[in-house]
């Protein structure tokens, strides 16, 4: 695990589960606690407001709020309404690949178009690969709906953690990338408000083994 030392190390934990491949994960967490991270694979991160489930994370104003569309230590997660919900306190990805604010969440609709159309190459592994019959829009349904009485359509679209994409800035292409970690690594946010969080291990098709588990650590 690499993240350096910093406020985290001296708190104490308070849930830590192992999140089983292509499955999701939600949980409570409240202001000033920190949520960590622990994976070799994709990790679909979303958070909504504990007391309004309907003041949720938005990509679009946390770009703006950043001034980038790559995040990393320092970085604030914003919601629709501006507010800050999450900062990125320790990266362990920096220096080996970037988070994407870009892509939304793949889903087994999405796998299974992707194979109609000829386009499961662009998941890194060429055309024969195993199509997952569910992805992570499915697993943040499950942390999200039911627990929390979520309407799928109302799931804000994720920061894809650990998801390194190349833009080229001429054409705007998006293209993933092979880029993972190589062994496991952590990344630290910590809770500005007190909220709902929810993650997908993503079954990502450039992951060894087609994606992994996850851990989820909460801090406080």
């Amino acid at each position: 695990l690499r993240s350096k030392p910093d406020e985290a190390e001296s708190m104490r934990t308070i849930r830590d589960e192992h999140v089983t491949a292509n499955s999701g994960w939600g949980a409570d967490i409240i202001v000033g606690q920190v949520l960590r991270l622990t994976a070799t694979t994709i990790i679909d991160l979303v958070c909504l407001d504990r007391g309004d489930l309907s003041h949720r994370f938005d990509q679009a104003r946390t770009k703006r709020g950043n001034g980038t569309i790559w995040i990393s230590e320092g970085g604030v997660l914003y919601s629709k309404r501006g507010v800050a919900m999450m900062t990125i306190i320790a990266d362990g990805f920096a220096g080996t690949g970037r988070h994407d604010l870009q892509y939304g969440m793949c889903s087994g609709q999405r796998y299974a178009r992707a194979a109609e159309e000829g386009r499961l190459s662009q998941y890194q592994h060429g055309d024969r690969i195993p199509i997952p019959d569910h992805g992570c829009y499915e697993n943040l349904q499950s942390a999200l709906c039911g627990p929390y009485g979520v309407a799928p359509e109302n799931i804000p679209s994720p920061i894809n953690l650990f998801q390194h994409v190349e833009i080229d800035t001429a054409t705007g292409e998006m293209r993933h990338s092979p880029i993972r970690p190589t062994a496991p690594v952590a990344i630290d946010l910590r809770a500005e408000m007190d909220l709902v969080v929810a993650a997908s291990a993503c079954p990502d098709r450039a992951a060894p083994q087609f994606g992994q588990a996850i851990r989820a650590t909460i801090l406080g």
